[in-house]
């Protein structure tokens, strides 16, 4: 483990038990990866990215809420004659309610050629007044459109960032599991290569001896060689399983790492028990709730219910009023007649209407997103199907496996009795050399075998879990 711990420098998890039990100092468990990969893999980190791009949205449209200040001056001379001199300013507040916006403004407009309708005295002309949509844009504009959306779409970001680290997660789980069934067949291999060249060696002394014939001997030199063919291509395997499995690797300083040689997967096999319907049960609530997809159309859903408000408030006609009470004022410490002060008397006032005659641009736009809220319906319950299908035919396949691991311990234990007779047998006479290579070689491939079985059962649990939309 001290060797890890200078590579990777994340298997804290390890450390206690390097101190106590030197012979599992190197073991690499899925418990080590996982705590590397959720802390610094690039991929996790990205995915959050989806997020704080979502509520950079959100920011970008309560910008349209934001006050704003706007000013003007104009001013021409011409002929010893002050043609105009116009100063105009206005701080407009928009209001959330009602779509409405404050206005506080001041004008001033003198001249010998100004236009009456918009002269003013030397003192300028201070307005406050509000204009508010009494029709089209009463209950929501485009700008309460595109803020409401902007969060919902903060939800979407998270279902998505949550599908991405759960994909990330299920693609490094299936390679760590084949890097240890790698590791697991080379170790079987590895094993076979020891007993054949110790065979080879007690048969070559007892056909020198004359106790054994050469053939049995040149018998054993074959299966030792063939063992040495599979140790070779497993050796290679285990090679490019353990790059696979460095891929995913990172330091906190975001550096690449590489899983060290002598990093192993545990020995001891772990029990496989039968998944428990209750697992099953609480995976498919889950997914009903929480399924990433399932929140990502759900989200889309509520997109639409939004925009479709949108396009019916579109259908109403435009009636925009406005109106300002005015006076000659610029501050409250000085003193105005009541009849140029703010009052009822001293007022602006205006009124917009509008409305197509046919509404064929409207009533099209507020159809499409009717359509697509019943395709996205029907999107949904297909969705919602498939998962669950998906989730009980990953369950099926892990009942599978866990019952053919039951059968399979319980043969590589008659085949060890079965090759242990064959060897007492032959050392009697009463058998072959072929006849043990072949019950030898028949309990490599049954423990290999039941590796794969093991193997096949992480991999279909990841997968439970994966389709449930959450991760083990």
């Amino acid at each position: 483990m001290r060797k890890l711990l200078l590579l990777i420098g994340l298997f804290c998890l390890q450390q206690s038990q390097a101190q106590t039990a030197p012979d599992t100092a190197n073991v690499f468990l899925i418990e080590d990866l996982r705590e590397i990969v959720f802390q610094n893999h690039p991929i996790i980190k990205q995915a959050a990215l989806l997020s704080e791009t979502a509520r950079a949205n959100v920011m970008q449209s309560l910008g349209y809420f934001d006050p704003a200040v706007k000013a003007g001056f104009d001013r021409k001379v011409f002929g010893n004659s002050e043609y105009y001199n116009r100063w105009t300013s206005e701080l407009k507040v928009p209001l959330w309610l009602a779509g409405a916006d404050l206005k506080l403004g001041y004008d001033r407009n003198v001249g010998d050629y100004t236009n009456p309708e918009t002269s003013t005295s030397t003192a300028g002309l201070t307005g406050i007044g509000i204009s508010i949509p009494l029709g089209q844009g009463l209950l929501i504009d485009s700008r309460r459109n595109t803020l409401k959306q902007a969060k919902v779409m903060v939800k979407y970001a998270e279902a998505e960032r949550v599908k991405q680290i759960n994909e990330t997660w299920f693609t490094i789980a299936k390679d760590y599991w084949d890097w240890y069934f790698t590791y697991k067949q080379f170790m079987l291999i590895s094993e076979g290569v020891e007993l054949a060249q110790t065979r080879f060696k007690a048969i070559s002394r007892q056909t020198v001896l004359g106790d054994k014939a050469s053939i049995d001997s040149v018998e054993a030199a074959i299966t030792v060689q063939d063992r040495l063919i599979q140790f070779e291509k497993m050796k290679v395997e285990l090679m490019n399983a353990r790059l696979t499995l460095s891929n995913h690797l990172w330091n906190n300083e975001a550096q690449p790492l590489e899983l060290p040689e002598t990093a192993r997967p545990p020995m001891q096999r772990p029990e496989k028990e039968q998944p428990k319907q209750q697992l099953l049960d609480t995976l498919l609530a889950y997914a009903n709730n929480l399924h990433p997809d399932l929140i990502k159309l759900q989200t889309k859903d509520e997109q639409l219910a939004i925009e479709r408000s949108y396009r019916a408030e579109m259908l109403k006609p435009k009636l925009n009023v406005g109106a300002s009470l005015l006076s000659m004022r610029r501050d409250f410490n000085s003193n105005i007649p009541d009849y140029y002060d703010f009052n009822m008397g001293n007022y602006k006032i205006g009124l917009d209407f509008v409305f197509p005659l046919f509404l064929r641009s409207e009533r099209g736009k507020l159809k499409e997103v009717k359509i697509k809220q019943l395709e996205l319906q029907y999107d949904i319950q297909q969705t919602n199907r498939e998962i669950k299908n998906s989730i009980v035919t990953s369950f099926n396949h892990l009942d599978a496996y866990s019952r053919q691991i039951e059968v399979q311990v319980k043969n590589i234990s008659n085949q060890e009795m079965l090759l242990r007779g064959e060897t007492t047998k032959f050392g009697l006479g009463e058998s072959t050399l072929f006849l043990i290579n072949a019950r030898e070689t028949k309990l490599i491939d049954m423990k290999i075998k039941l590796e794969e079985m093991i193997i096949g059962y992480e991999k279909k649990l990841a997968e439970l879990y994966y389709k449930a939309g959450t991760r083990l």
